[in-house]
């Protein structure tokens, strides 16, 4: 049965307006209104995740002090870099050092003694922090000179031996002895450390 006239207009204009809903809805309310608000929706959510992590960092921040000031208890008690100021000082401070490890090995440098010691300038490129090195050169016997390296190695702050050169003699003088002594090693080597970043940043200022 054919559909009335005035019913198919109805439905027709129902289609249309539904259209022009949809046109209006398009062009007015999605871009000024639904499209604004689902923006402020994703940055709630996302503020809020952010507020979560900020909270979980927080609550961590006693954890987190507490095994700093461990770290920084243990870099005190075995400091890493040189106690000075500036690369004049801790040369000397290495100097001094080397000859106490070398006295420690050798009381009186009977079998041990330092024959040159002076400082290298400059330092080799692509260096995170400044080093400080000393030339050194010795003549020791055998067990005093593995006594010596171990001691320079061991303690604190940390000192490095490099370009270690090491040359058997047949006879040698220690500073105070009458007559050269059997064997003995000629040896050579840079000792340095570094100067800590505090130091730098004063220096650079």
């Amino acid at each position: 049965m054919p559909v009335p006239t005035a019913e198919r207009d109805r439905w027709l204009a129902l289609g249309l307006l539904l259209a022009v809903l949809l046109v209006a809805y398009a062009l007015l309310v999605h871009p000024w209104w639904t499209a604004p608000m689902l923006q402020l929706n994703e940055r709630i959510i996302a503020l809020r995740e952010r507020e979560q992590r900020i909270q979980a960092e927080l609550g961590q921040a006693p954890e987190v002090a507490r095994r700093l000031a461990e770290v920084t208890r243990r870099q005190a008690a075995t400091p890493g870099f040189l106690p000075e100021g500036n690369a004049e000082l801790a040369t000397a401070g290495l100097i001094q050092r080397l000859e106490r490890v070398v006295a420690e090995a050798s009381p009186g440098n009977r079998s041990c003694a330092i024959t040159n010691r002076s400082p290298l300038a400059g330092q080799p490129k692509r260096e995170r922090f400044d080093r400080v090195v000393v030339q050194v050169r010795l003549r020791c016997g055998n067990p005093e000179l593995a006594q010596v390296l171990h001691s320079l190695e061991s303690g604190a702050p940390r000192l490095f031996v490099d370009n270690l050169n090491i040359l058997a003699q047949r006879m040698y003088f220690a500073p105070g002895a009458r007559n050269p002594g059997d064997g003995g090693l000629d040896v050579a080597f840079d000792l340095y450390g570094y100067l800590s970043p505090s130091a730098e940043a004063a220096r650079a200022r």
